[in-house]
């Protein structure tokens, strides 16, 4: 099968294409950075340098695909969030549309249904006679690394969610195996919703497998107010809008509205555990 993944070489992208090319697929891998080209070559994968927000690009990129995973990024410059993720997601849908590619797996998130406007299901909703999974993964284990210097300057995590809050942790490498299975399991035009976790953990308990990893063992994560919360991302360069928008799904977390809806479609969790990431996490720390 011919498939196309996007997210560079990323979290989920990188095993991902390592998992398909294994598989004997046709992989070609886009990512916006020339300097990626080699490391995608070197997998047994084709690299496409060019970006998403152009169209043209990758209306041609996916000429003749059966297939492809489509993932859009956080912008850490973009001030405009919303218009980002609709001018990206209009893209992928006119290269699909274009191509008559009839299998489509979109990174979605857990908080989708409760962050409708948020997110960019509708826009791959609108495809006709096309087979579309959205995943719905829980809060990535890699997502510690964003607090490697919180825990090192405060000595916790802070978040607006925490404390006995439960979250629904996952490894990427988990995902990419969801998405692998997806795209080998015949589909039937229209849309299915799959939710995918590794490990489900209070954040305390995820405090402690960490710390415990670092050396810190007491190692805390209150939940702290929401608005303390975007003020920080701001201070670090975040911008506004995108700040906002992971104030709001944090606090929905936080509120138990996240979980609500995820336990209503409970996956079966993977094979990897929050302590197998804390050694790795221990030796980046």
């Amino acid at each position: 099968m011919k498939i196309i993944v996007t997210g560079s070489l990323g979290n989920i992208s990188k095993p991902l294409t390592v998992s398909l090319v294994a598989k004997g697929h046709d992989v070609t891998v886009i990512s916006s950075d020339a300097a990626k080209a080699t490391a995608i070559t070197d997998l047994g994968a084709r690299p496409a340098i060019g970006s998403l927000e152009d169209a043209a690009f990758l209306v041609q990129t996916f000429a003749g695909a059966d297939a492809v995973y489509c993932m859009i990024p956080f912008s850490m410059t973009e001030p405009d969030q919303f218009g980002y993720f609709a001018r990206t997601a209009g893209n992928y849908v006119q290269a699909i549309t274009s191509n008559h590619i009839k299998r489509v797996i979109n990174l979605s998130g857990w908080a989708a249904e409760v962050i409708k406007d948020q997110n960019t299901e509708s826009f791959f909703n609108q495809l006709s006679g096309v087979a579309v999974t959205h995943l719905r993964p829980g809060t990535f284990y890699t997502n510690f690394y964003n607090f490697i210097g919180m825990i090192k300057s405060h000595g916790m995590i802070m978040s607006n969610y925490g404390g006995d809050d439960l979250v629904a942790f996952v490894a990427p490498e988990d995902i990419a195996d969801v998405v692998v299975e997806e795209l080998e399991t015949p589909a039937t035009a229209g849309i299915k919703i799959r939710y995918v976790a590794s490990e489900e953990l209070t954040c305390n308990e995820a405090a402690h497998i960490i710390g415990t990893a670092i050396g810190k063992p007491d190692l805390q994560w209150p939940a702290l107010p929401p608005e303390q919360v975007q003020e920080g991302m701001e201070r670090m360069g975040m911008p506004k809008e995108l700040a906002a928008i992971l104030v709001a799904m944090l606090a929905a977390v936080h509120a138990g509205e996240v979980q609500k809806k995820y336990f209503e479609n409970r996956p079966v969790l993977g094979k990897r555990k929050l302590k197998d990431f804390a050694a790795i996490f221990a030796a980046a720390y």
